[in-house]
């Protein structure tokens, strides 16, 4: 793993935008207008060591469907703060039938400097962004800057394959519905959700287009509909479980939830047991199952432990997304347990890369992996002013 630095396309904006990259910009807390897409530097990998991290991204999803199990079976639900007994019924038993429903994609954000193993700091398999840009803008920057190259991108094939494959386990006679929240500014969650909808749709599914804001709900049928009344039998929804199942209409979703089985009027993707593989106490979770796994990082619900003495901490709210909320303790600092729930993971600093602090975002389609985003930050924590840079295989 290198990083290098290059010249910028001309007109490299207007490209990516045109690949449905609408959010290239990133405006900072001065009001000044930084890259998001950073394309004067990227990464290099050999095929030795992305043949490596898929295999370690694979046995990270297996051991992470592992503890979904071991949460349900152990009825561990609190650990996750999932208190609502209902809530908690809806996520076993979606789990049990998880046969029977559509999952599609997840992204492990990995710590990897190019020498010691990819530890895991933490798996969205719910709600995860940066998918546009890893699966197309990078790859085309790739053909035009280094033809006849390679790279750890297969996204696009695999989510039309998955659609293709998981078409039966769709409700017959209607659209699936793609759905995004309004409040989303920047375009981000827009852009995803429409480029998911376009590999389905080369999958051969019809397809819906709608915002969370505008599904309705019929009191005589007792059924979400649509602008046009139409019922809404399935959804893919770029919208959280645990909003979902919190907001005003919450009553309404685990009512006429279908979980399989024949029940249910309205399929929601990504199905309720994604809610297990997008809470922070999975890392806790997966360390006790787990434990001195080469690609975990000890992590606690209780408090920082001895991580607070010996190699510092970090403490991350179970739901936080982007960074939100997460603080960084160095070794030596009095340890602090927090009100609300977090996970206490060991400090393991992002690899510096001439200054760069940088994540690697490792995605799968269904159960492989299927392809790398990577994000650098100025600080340990990588936030919503993070940037994205393509990579290649050399």
């Amino acid at each position: 793993m290198e990083r290098r630095t290059i010249e910028p396309r001309p007109g490299w904006q207007q490209t990516v935008e045109e690949q449905g990259l609408v959010y290239p910009l990133t405006r900072y807390p001065d009001d000044s207008l930084r890259p998001y897409w950073d394309e004067s530097g990227y990464y290099v990998f050999s095929l030795d060591e992305v043949e490596a991290l898929e295999e370690v991204v694979e046995e990270l999803h297996r051991m992470c469907l592992a503890a979904a199990d071991h949460i349900v079976t152990a009825d561990r639900f609190a650990d996750l703060g999932i208190t609502d007994p209902r809530v908690a019924q809806a996520v076993a038993e979606a789990w049990h039938r998880r046969a029977e429903l559509p999952s599609v994609y997840g992204r492990f954000d990995l710590r990897y400097d190019g020498r010691g193993p990819a530890k895991l700091l933490e798996y969205n398999a719910d709600t995860p962004t940066s998918l546009v840009e890893a699966a197309s803008p990078q790859w085309f920057w790739m053909e035009e800057r280094f033809p006849g190259a390679d790279q750890w991108n297969s996204l696009h094939e695999r989510l039309v394959d998955a659609w293709r494959k998981q078409a039966r386990l769709l409700p017959p006679g209607s659209p699936l519905y793609f759905a995004y929240s309004d409040a989303d500014e920047l375009g981000e969650d827009l852009m995803t959700v429409a480029y998911l909808k376009e590999t389905a749709e080369q999958a051969g599914l019809d397809t819906g287009w709608i915002s969370m804001e505008e599904i309705g709900w019929d009191r005589l049928s007792g059924r979400f509909v649509d602008r046009q009344l139409r019922f809404i039998r399935s959804c893919f929804k770029l919208y959280p479980w645990e909003w979902l199942t919190t907001d005003r209409f919450a009553d309404h979703v685990l009512d006429t939830l279908d979980n399989g089985g024949g029940t249910g009027t309205t399929l929601w993707i990504e199905p309720a047991w994604k809610m297990l593989l997008s809470n922070k106490a999975l890392l806790a979770i997966l360390w006790e199952l787990y434990p001195d796994h080469p690609n975990l990082l000890p992590a606690y619900l209780d408090g920082p432990r001895d991580l607070a003495t010996t190699t510092g901490y970090v403490a991350k709210p179970l739901l936080g997304r982007e960074g939100a909320g997460v603080t960084v303790h160095e070794p030596g600092t009095p340890p602090v347990v927090r009100d609300e729930p977090c996970c206490y993971q060991e400090l393991a600093p992002l690899p510096d890369f001439d200054g760069n602090r940088v994540v690697l975002g490792a995605w799968v389609v269904e159960n492989e992996s299927a392809g790398l985003g990577i994000r650098e930050s100025s600080g340990l924590i990588t936030d919503e002013y993070a940037r994205f840079l393509p990579h290649v295989i050399l």
